[in-house]
C-alpha cells in the first residue's frame, strides 16, 4: 500500500508498544517453564506472530485474550513433549530464526525453518558452524528453507560477539535446555551488548540465569536439572525504546513536543539511547521515572557524530532527525546494517535523497547534510523501519511524501500509521 502525507502531524501523546526483543524472550522461556505463564503485549507485530507460531508448532499451547485498550494477553502452556520433525515458519523474523535453530537443536527433534523475504539470505554463521562441532547439521534448501538434524550434548561452546547477538541470545536459551552444564564463549567484539543483557534477564525471570564472569565473554548455563525453568506467572514486557525512537524523534523535528509513556527508564535496552543521542542534537527531553513518560520538544538541532555498533536499528530515525540539524552529522559503526529486512544504509540514503535531502554512504554508515527536505517517494524497501522514518520525514517536508510498502510496518508497530495526523487531503492509494 502507498500512503501520500500532506503537512502532517504526529500524535501528542503516544504508549510505546511491548518491546519485541523483551517478548521474544519471556515467551520461548514461558515455552519450557513447569507451568502456564501469562504475557500481556501491546501492538504486537508479525515478528512476534512468528515466534508464537513456531512456539505452537513445537508443542505449546499459545491462547489470546484482547483486551479493550488494544492490548492483549497471551497465555503459554508450556511444550509437554516436542514435536518432531515440526516446520517452523519464521516468516521475515531473525529473531525467530536465530533464537529458535539452537533450541530445536538443544531438543534434539529435527525441523524445517520456513524462511521469508530476505531472511534466507541474512548469514547463519558462525552459529551454524558452531552447532556443527556439536553434532548438528543446518542444511540450505532450494526453496529457502533450513532444516536442522542432530542434538546437541553439553560442553563447551564459543561464538564471534561481533555479527549478531541473535546467536548468543540462541545459545544461551539452547545451553540452558541442555541436562547438564555448558559454558558459551564470547570471542572478537562484543556488540549489541544491550540485547544480551535482556537475554540474562529473562532467564533470570524464570529461574534459568547463567552465571557470567567477571571479564564478561564467559557465560555458564546449569542446564534444565539443576535450574528449571520456572514461571513467575503474569509478565509485563517493556515497552519498546526502539519503536518508541520514531514517536520521540517526532517530537524533535516536528511542530509540538510528544509524550511517549510505557517505557522503563532502567531498562538494558540499548536503543534507550535515543534519548541522550536527541538531547545531543539539541532536542528539549525530560523524563519522569516514576511514570516511565518521555516528552520530547522541538528545539534548534545541530550534526553530531555516532557510533552506532550497539544501536544499529536507530540509524535510520537518527538520519531523519540528522537530515533536519544544521551542519554534518556522521554514523559509523553500523556495517551490519547492510544485512537486514534491506541493506538500511542504501535504504536510507535512497529515502533521503528522495525527499531532497544531501547524504553520503560510507561502508559503516552515512554522512549527513543538515538541510531542508522538499518531498518525494520514499520507496519503503518492505523494511518497516524505512517506511516509519519516512513518515517522520514527512513532518518536516516543504511537499508531500508518499511512502512505499507501508504495510511493512505490521512487523514491529501495526498501529504506526494511526498516530499520523494528516491534512483533509491526505491521499490513500491502494
Amino acid at each position: 500500500m502507498e500512503i501520500t502525507l500532506h503537512h502532517p502531524e504526529f500524535a501528542s501523546e503516544v504508549v510505546a508498544p511491548t518491546s519485541k526483543s523483551a517478548a521474544h524472550r519471556i515467551l520461548i522461556a514461558a515455552a519450557f517453564a513447569n507451568a502456564p505463564s501469562k504475557v500481556r503485549i501491546s501492538g504486537a507485530g508479525a515478528d512476534i506472530a512468528a515466534t508464537v507460531r513456531c512456539l505452537a508448532a513445537l508443542g505449546a499451547t499459545v491462547t489470546e485474550t484482547r483486551e479493550q485498550d488494544q492490548s492483549t494477553w497471551l497465555e503459554v502452556l508450556p511444550i509437554n513433549s516436542p514435536e518432531q520433525n515440526a516446520v517452523l515458519d519464521c516468516g521475515e523474523s531473525g529473531s525467530t530464526l536465530r533464537f529458535m535453530v539452537p533450541i530445536v537443536a538443544a531438543l534434539g527433534t529435527g525441523a524445517t525453518f520456513l524462511r521469508r523475504g530476505r531472511l534466507p539470505d541474512r548469514p547463519m554463521e558462525p552459529l551454524t558452524g558452531e552447532l556443527a562441532r556439536h553434532g548438528v547439521t543446518a542444511t540450505d534448501n532450494a526453496d529457502g528453507s533450513l532444516t536442522v538434524s542432530g542434538r546437541l550434548t553439553p560442553g563447551d561452546y564459543a561464538v564471534a560477539a561481533n555479527v549478531s547477538s541473535q546467536f548468543i541470545t540462541g545459545l544461551l536459551f539452547a545451553l540452558s535446555l541442555l541436562d547438564a552444564p555448558s559454558t558459551l564463549t564470547l570471542t572478537g567484539e562484543i556488540e549489541s551488548a544491550p540485547y544480551i543483557a535482556m537475554t540474562v534477564g529473562a532467564l533470570a525471570a524464570f529461574g534459568a540465569a547463567p552465571e557470567r564472569a567477571e571479564n564478561g565473554r564467559l557465560y555458564r548455563m546449569a542446564g534444565r536439572l539443576s535450574k528449571p525453568f520456572r514461571t513467575p506467572g503474569a509478565l509485563y514486557p517493556e515497552g519498546d525504546f526502539s519503536g518508541a525512537a520514531f514517536p520521540l524523534a517526532a517530537g524533535a523535528v516536528g511542530k509540538h513536543p510528544v509524550t511517549v509513556s510505557g517505557l522503563d527508564l532502567a531498562s538494558s535496552q540499548g536503543d534507550m539511547a535515543i534519548l541522550d543521542l536527541l538531547a545531543r542534537f539539541g532536542a528539549k527531553v525530560q523524563k519522569s521515572p516514576q511514570t516511565g513518560a518521555i516528552t520530547v520538544s522541538p528545539a534548534p538541532l545541530k550534526g553530531i557524530a555516532i557510533d552506532a555498533r550497539q544501536i544499529p536499528d536507530l540509524v535510520p530515525i537518527l538520519a531523519v532527525v540528522a537530515a533536519n540539524a544544521q551542519g554534518q552529522t556522521v554514523i559509523s559503526g553500523a556495517a551490519r546494517l547492510r544485512l537486514k529486512e534491506s541493506d538500511r544504509i542504501a535504504t536510507t540514503a535512497a529515502a533521503l535523497r528522495a525527499l531532497g535531502g544531501k547524504v553520503r554512504e560510507t561502508a559503516d554508515g552515512l554522512i549527513i547534510e543538515g538541510g531542508p527536505l522538499t518531498g518525494g517517494t520514499v520507496e519503503g524497501a518492505n523494511d518497516h523501519r524505512i517506511v516509519m522514518s519516512g513518515a517522520i520525514a514527512a513532518l518536516t517536508a516543504r511537499g508531500d511524501v508518499t511512502i512505499t510498502q507501508t504495510e511493512a510496518v505490521s512487523k514491529s508497530y501495526p498501529q504506526f500509521f494511526e498516530l499520523i495526523q494528516s491534512s483533509p487531503d491526505q491521499k490513500e492509494l491502494l
